[in-house]
């Protein structure tokens, strides 16, 4: 690459942003902000979820598919666990159902959100969408393992009162948790990488943008480092915003676990739009790694941090769920299911997931 080049790509916007954001974090973090830092803070934040999603194409371009999708999965939680660790430190008793709520908004809008969406905008513009229904199938399958686990058992565990574990189930759990992912993350990778690439209408698997050229690996090891400032300018930025979303949601009447999933939502833009791009490119199989990768990885790593956290931390910690939020589990679940099998989908598939996720959504706001 010429030095002209090389000047451009270090001033271009997506370079320049996630510097910015990380600025921006350190100069407002533990400040009462008013309308106008809302304002400017909450236009940083969309600039830093943008070049977070072109770092994050540079690296999967790089490494190719499966991992491409797993380096940003994986990075996005790894923060996200982070935040959550920490609120619940400095929250005490108020924040004892925190790691439930936000893993499972997570689950509820990758697996009905990005995956519905998805596979909206793939058959709306392709007709079907296509993706491997081995690989898939093994995700959908380790996700509902650990979803069962870690979310639904406490409700039916006797050593203490309520939807909690004692110290012994919680250890097991987070040593479940870990097995599983990372028995996924082997089969992703290693041993069954095949089943996790995208699929062509003939059936044949297709190595990630054969047709463009690969970028350099000094260049992938830069956009991996932007991409890391980049999820911690949303992650804490989100967090600087959550004050001023908070106020909206009392102002509009909604009850205050509504704030998990507006964050939530912030938190996962970048995977969102990662995946929307992948399905306009007939990549549904990235698309639905990055979906179904990033609920894993939630509760796979939420739940072992957590697990440790909690010698630390004061007050209950309930993880489990509530009648209605164990029905929506259990729904996408066997939607979810069927709509793996056939390894291809139509836009119906895609608007089942999405109006599950309006029904997340809706009695999120009326419990």
């Amino acid at each position: 690459m010429s030095p002209t080049r090389t000047r451009s790509a270090w001033l271009s916007w997506p370079t320049i942003v996630p510097f910015v954001g990380v600025v921006a974090l350190v100069l407002v973090w533990g400040r009462s902000l008013g309308p106008v830092l809302v304002a400017v803070v909450a236009v940083i934040l969309a600039g830093a979820v943008l070049a977070a999603v072109q770092h994050a194409e540079v690296v999967a371009h790089r490494v190719g598919e499966p991992y491409g999708s797993l380096v940003l999965a994986v990075a996005v939680t790894v923060i996200e666990v982070a935040l959550i660790v920490t609120l619940m430190v400095s929250g005490g008793a108020e924040t004892a159902t925190l790691a439930r709520d936000t893993v499972f908004a997570a689950a509820m809008i990758t697996t009905n959100g990005i995956l519905g969406l998805s596979l909206l905008l793939g058959a709306l513009r392709y007709g079907t969408t296509l993706f491997n229904a081995e690989g898939t199938g093994a995700a959908l399958a380790t996700l509902a393992a650990l979803a069962t686990l870690s979310l639904v058992l406490p409700n039916f565990t006797s050593s203490r009162p309520g939807p909690e574990f004692s110290p012994s189930q919680l250890a097991f759990a987070a040593v479940a948790s870990l097995v599983l992912y990372g028995m996924f993350v082997f089969t992703q990778t290693v041993r069954h990488r095949d089943f996790f690439l995208p699929v062509s209408h003939d059936g044949e698997s297709l190595s990630d943008d054969e047709h463009a050229e690969a970028p350099t690996a000094r260049a992938a090891l830069a956009s991996l480092g932007l991409l890391t400032l980049a999820l911690v300018a949303v992650v804490g930025l989100a967090k600087i915003e959550s004050p001023a979303i908070e106020a909206g949601v009392e102002a509009a009447g909604f009850p205050p676990s509504f704030v998990g999933v507006v964050i939530a939502l912030l938190v996962l833009l970048p995977e969102t739009l990662a995946a929307v791009k992948a399905a306009r490119r007939n990549k549904i199989q990235t698309s639905l790694n990055l979906a179904l990768g990033s609920a894993m990885a939630s509760i796979g790593l939420t739940i072992p941090a957590i697990a440790v956290a909690s010698i630390w931390l004061d007050g209950p910690l309930v993880l489990g769920l509530g009648a209605t939020q164990m029905v929506l589990l259990a729904l996408t679940i066997v939607v979810s299911v069927l709509t793996v099998v056939p390894g291809r989908a139509t836009r119906l598939q895609g608007g089942v997931h999405l109006v599950l996720l309006a029904g997340f959504l809706f009695l999120s706001v009326n419990p």
